[in-house]
């Protein structure tokens, strides 16, 4: 891959992630502050992202892999996005901004698909060459955050302007997008089965009792994880923390720097601790939000926030190893498929229904009743690795990975960053 090659891909996968970073974070602030909705509202508004996660295979499988080349599509959806997000900013109540960010997330969540498969077919060897790409995507998610916080528009009530930058980022990466190196169809002709396009063709892997619990158990772990996507920065915001969503950017390095030491785990420590680990770390940081505070209590709020790394990696990026090493060649992006759907399809959207009825429930004159709200999705995240640790075992006995397995399963990984 020749340099130019490199740096319009590296620019691309930045913009990418700096527009989802841009409004996703602080999108619960933004709601409950400027557009005085509720909680229950919030949910509804995070629960797009779940529907654009069961549309997207369709939008990627039935027109990019057929029909059309994928820089073309990624531009025309990002520019049809840019208009989608102007105008979501500029609206005043709830009913009218809803429409819009769902026809967003409908249209946005298939680009995170379209930019990594631009990506691989410019590569001649991905496990390597990937990698430093998609760093850059979580480096634009970070720096999105830390402007948000150097901005001060959280503090003064400005939120509004983060849906305008993300439009602005959108238009710059939609026109770029056509720039970029010709991603033709690859299954143009070709028939697409539905079940094909929902990943249901990998059903069978279902049939192992230790992947069926690790299944479930995924599901299960995406409701707890819905409250920290969509009320972490308004709780951090309510509580007092200055510049929050630059705080929660910590999150992200922090989930950086596991992902480059996940091999070394993944060796030691094997599949179980791993998955185990890191529902744990769900406990944790959730009992840490739960009593944190501004004052003496500020190093656990961080805490909380820093513990994403393991929160995130130690059980998604497992099991997406996981997954992959239990596939067969055949169905490897199917049975990936399958697990997306279950997780930021089904899971996340009965835990963006839930958090916001949790969270509307525990409403005070004061603000909200933060202990017992975090505690709730503390207590989902226990019995979730209570089962998990008694009934969970991993029958394939599989050896440790190879150094080679292990590049390729660190470039699986990092395909996933948030």
């Amino acid at each position: 891959m020749n340099s130019l090659t490199r740096i319009k891909l590296s620019i691309m996968m930045f913009l990418e992630f700096f527009i989802w970073g841009a409004w996703f974070v602080t999108l619960g602030t933004y709601l409950l502050s400027n557009l005085e909705t509720s909680a229950t509202q919030v949910g509804m508004a995070f629960l797009t992202q779940s529907i654009g996660a069961i549309a997207a295979p369709f939008i990627v499988g039935l027109i990019a892999d057929k029909f059309f080349p994928a820089q073309r599509i990624l531009g025309i959806l990002h520019l049809i996005g840019a208009v989608l997000l102007w105008q979501a900013s500029v609206v005043t109540d709830f009913d009218s901004f809803y429409p819009y960010i769902l026809v967003y997330m409908i249209i946005y969540m298939p680009t995170l698909a379209l930019v990594n498969s631009i990506s691989f077919r410019q590569m001649q060897n991905p496990s390597r060459e990937f990698p430093p790409i998609r760093v850059l995507g979580t480096l634009g998610w970070v720096v999105a955050g830390v402007t948000i916080g150097w901005l001060n528009w959280e503090q003064n009530g400005e939120l509004g302007m983060t849906f305008k930058m993300a439009a602005a980022a959108s238009l710059i990466l939609g026109l770029f997008s056509f720039t970029l190196p010709s991603t033709p169809p690859v299954k143009k002709g070709e028939k697409t089965s539905l079940a094909d396009l929902m990943g249901l063709d990998a059903i069978g892997i279902l049939k192992n009792r230790s992947y069926l619990l690790f299944f479930l158990s995924s599901v299960a772990i995406c409701v707890p994880l819905s409250f920290y996507y969509g009320f972490t920065n308004p709780f951090l915001n309510e509580i007092g923390m200055e510049s929050a969503a630059g705080k929660q950017s910590l999150g992200q390095i922090s989930e950086l720097l596991f992902m480059v030491l996940m091999p070394l785990f993944f060796v030691r420590l094997g599949v179980k601790k791993m998955l185990a680990i890191g529902m744990l770390a769900w406990v944790l940081r959730y009992v840490l939000f739960a009593y944190g505070n501004v004052d003496s209590g500020y190093w656990m709020l961080i805490g909380g926030i820093v513990l994403h790394g393991i929160c995130y990696d130690f059980f998604f990026v497992t099991g997406q190893i996981y997954t992959d090493n239990l596939a067969g060649e055949r169905f490897k992006s199917s049975a990936q498929g399958l697990i997306t759907l279950a997780t930021y399809g089904v899971g996340m959207l009965i835990g963006s229904m839930l958090s916001g009825v949790i969270v509307d429930a525990y409403q005070t004159p004061e603000g909200h009743a933060w202990t017992t709200i975090w505690l709730i999705p503390a207590a989902i995240a226990g019995a979730v690795l209570l089962l998990f640790i008694l009934l969970f075992k991993d029958r394939n006995n599989q050896p440790a990975i190879s150094p080679l397995a292990q590049e390729h399963d660190k470039n699986a990984a990092i395909t996933s960053l948030p």
